[in-house]
C-alpha cells in the first residue's frame, strides 16, 4: 500500500487505523477484502515516525486504546505532490518476451507452446476479472478499477497473439527476435 494513500484519506479527516481500512474496503470493493492489518499500520507508523502523521489517544470513550492519525502540514504538502505527479509503469522490455528469446536461444521449450499457456493463464485473470466487476456497483470505484484489470489484461492478450504470430513464422538460422 502506498503510503500517499493513507495520507489522501486522512487529508478528509483524522481517523483511526480501522476507519481507515473501512473507507479502503468500501472503495476498492472484492480488492479491499485482501488488505491487511500491517498494510494500514505499518506504513502509519512510518509516516508517523516520518513526521507526515501524528498519532494521538482515542477520542472514542468505548475504545481508548486506539489511535487518532492527522495529517501534519508536511503530511498535506506531501499529499499536494503526490496528487500532482504523473506517473505510469515504465515501458520496458517484458520478462516474459525475454523468457521466450532465452527458450528459443537455448533450446530449452516451444516459443509457441510458451505463449500458448501464457494466453490460457492471462484468459483466466480476464474471467475473474471479468466476474468481480458484474458484481460491483456499475460506476463505483471498485467497477472502474476492474474495468482498468480487464483492459491491460486484453491488451496483454493482444499481445501474446501478436507474439504467436511471430514466433510461428519460419526464421533466419541464429535469429531470436
Amino acid at each position: 500500500m502506498r503510503q500517499e494513500v493513507l495520507l489522501a484519506l486522512l487529508a478528509k479527516e483524522p481517523s483511526q487505523g480501522y476507519q481507515l481500512r473501512a473507507r479502503l474496503n468500501d472503495a476498492l470493493g472484492s480488492f479491499g477484502a485482501e488488505l491487511n492489518d500491517g498494510q494500514i499500520y505499518v506504513p502509519l507508523g512510518r509516516l508517523q515516525r516520518a513526521g507526515l502523521v501524528t498519532a494521538d489517544g482515542s477520542r472514542s470513550r468505548e475504545r481508548a486504546d486506539r489511535k487518532v492519525y492527522s495529517l501534519t502540514a508536511a503530511g498535506q504538502s506531501r499529499v499536494g505532490e503526490w496528487l500532482s505527479e504523473v506517473s505510469w509503469p515504465k515501458p520496458d522490455v517484458a520478462e516474459f518476451h525475454l523468457k521466450l528469446i532465452a527458450a528459443a536461444t537455448a533450446g530449452l521449450a516451444d516459443p509457441v507452446a510458451i505463449i500458448d499457456a501464457q494466453r490460457r493463464e492471462l484468459l483466466r485473470l480476464l474471467r475473474e476479472a471479468q466476474d468481480a466487476a458484474m458484481a460491483e456497483v456499475e460506476g463505483s470505484s471498485a467497477s472502474l478499477l476492474l474495468e482498468g484489470i480487464a483492459l491491460r489484461l486484453q491488451a496483454d492478450v493482444r499481445w501474446l497473439e501478436a507474439c504467436e504470430g511471430a514466433w510461428s513464422k519460419p526464421r533466419n538460422k541464429g535469429s531470436t527476435s
